[in-house]
């Protein structure tokens, strides 16, 4: 399956050596619609370590979506296993939050409210989740809109919202779904730079999916580069180089340029 590697290139499951938080092991979907069947993931194992920022990206429509619903448990496979600290997950649980694209917040409620939400559901005392809300909401840089109605605020804005609500849980795992899809360029710069700002300041484990080649080398620790469908895994990439990234550098151009050519031979081109 692997072709092309370079010194980027880890073996397939891209793990060997550490003890994996989640396991992702020969995991299959196939759909059936009106009599037809529709093979989405083909053989996918996988071991992401705790604290990594693990980014899918492969071609249009093969599957990233899915394979992401496959570890959140809002949909059984046809074969094989997910498990998050050796434990299996066949359905959602409190291990793992999720962010979208559509930040899915509650307008009529205030950031503040927002970001309390999971653990108002948790049965949390109300100054408890206050306090914990309030910590959140500083880091990622919203304490002077904590009263502030979400529909009050800009897209990076509400973005860093969900962000905070998915983190204060504490999940394990945190899943997120193109989160920055639906911004400018210049706001998705700027959400991609505080997303690993976040990300060093705990121990959470980031799924990250995305169509951008750019965005994925900016923040990941690894990159997992998806067949089109069945989907299976081409290769994993480790980017070795500290933060922030130099996004002019040859070196990100030059393994940015490789991926985009293996996408482009996919009939795909959306960096």
């Amino acid at each position: 399956m692997t072709e092309g590697c370079t010194e980027y290139s880890y073996n397939k499951t891209g793990c060997a050596g550490a003890d994996p938080q989640i396991k992702i092991d020969r995991l299959e979907k196939t759909y059936r619609r009106d009599g037809k069947k529709t093979e989405a993931i083909e053989d996918i194992s996988l071991d992401i370590r705790q604290g990594e920022l693990v980014t899918f990206i492969g071609p249009s429509g093969c599957g990233k979506t899915t394979l992401l619903k496959l570890i959140a448990g809002l949909i059984t496979p046809n074969g094989g296993t997910v498990e998050i600290n050796g434990r299996p997950c066949t359905q959602p649980g409190a291990d793992r939050g999720m962010v979208f694209q559509d930040f899915a917040l509650l307008p009529w409620r205030s950031v503040r409210k927002n970001v309390e939400l999971g653990l108002e559901i948790a049965g949390v005392p109300r100054a408890e989740r206050r306090e914990k809300a309030e910590s959140y909401i500083r880091l990622v840089g919203l304490e002077r809109f904590a009263d502030s109605k979400t529909y009050e605020l800009s897209g990076g804005m509400k973005q860093r919202v969900a962000i905070a609500r998915a983190l204060v849980v504490r999940p394990d795992v945190v899943l997120m779904d193109e989160p920055f899809g639906a911004l400018d360029a210049q706001t998705r710069n700027i959400m991609q730079a505080q997303l690993t700002d976040i990300l060093g300041s705990t121990d959470q484990t980031i799924i990250f999916i995305t169509h951008s080649v750019d965005e994925a080398i900016y923040i990941s620790d690894r990159i997992v580069v998806l067949t089109k469908r069945p989907t299976a895994i081409r290769e994993v990439i480790n980017i070795p180089w500290a933060r922030p990234r130099d996004r002019s550098s040859s070196e990100f151009n030059a393994l940015k340029k490789r991926i985009l050519d293996y996408l482009e031979r996919e009939n795909v081109m959306d960096s």
